[in-house]
């Protein structure tokens, strides 16, 4: 399955969360608080099956982070050889996506805007150029914005007047235009409305 480009919004509204964090999704959601189709207005949210829960909670996983469904499950084997536990490991393996990391650096209003920002060599990773959205970023390593775009009218009103946080395990500078990665995330620092376990309990059948 490769990666979804259709309407934000059917998305948003199948799975009851605004997914990419657009205007558009925020008001469909509050227009039409029901699953997107010729029968949303009859499918009840609280009736669903144990399967489809987990199946949900998997889909607004992938598509919160841009993954197709092949690389999302590669990732959950990843996380799942590694020690600890596995939808923790999971959540910090997609937050630490270089797309993520412009997204939470706030150079991007969404995650596929700063994934774009990435594909076309906007973004320095100490010093080099990263063109690859799913490159895993570790500690101690630097992000930042190249002089050439800094100038850009786009990412320059998101660092102006975005208004959001930069998470506490990156270190921003002073001026806006770098990230430091001072540590992995920890779970209780990953704010993403997601249920990993549920994701778990649907690989593990």
């Amino acid at each position: 399955m490769s990666r979804y480009t259709g309407p934000k919004a059917r998305v948003s509204r199948r799975l009851n969360t605004n997914i990419f964090g657009t205007k558009g999704e925020r008001t469909a959601l509050e227009k039409r608080a029901y699953p997107p189709g010729q029968h949303g207005h009859g499918r009840r949210r609280g009736t669903t099956s144990e399967y489809l829960i987990q199946l949900q909670e998997k889909q607004k996983a992938r598509f919160t982070y841009g993954l197709n469904e092949r690389q999302f499950r590669n990732l959950y084997k990843e996380a799942s050889r590694r020690s600890g536990v596995t939808g923790e490991n999971m959540l910090v393996f997609l937050e630490s996506r270089l797309d993520n990391v412009v997204f939470r650096s706030r150079w991007g209003a969404t995650r596929p805007q700063a994934r774009q920002f990435v594909l076309h060599g906007h973004v320095l990773v100490d010093g080099r150029r990263v063109n690859i959205p799913s490159y895993r970023v570790s500690a101690g390593q630097v992000v930042s914005i190249p002089e050439h775009f800094r100038e850009n009218a786009q990412v320059r009103w998101n660092v102006d007047l975005l208004d959001r946080q930069v998470p506490i395990w990156l270190e921003s500078a002073e001026d806006g235009w770098e990230s430091k990665v001072l540590a992995m995330p920890t779970r209780e620092q990953i704010d993403e409305p997601i249920r990993e376990n549920l994701i778990v309990e649907l690989y593990s059948k």
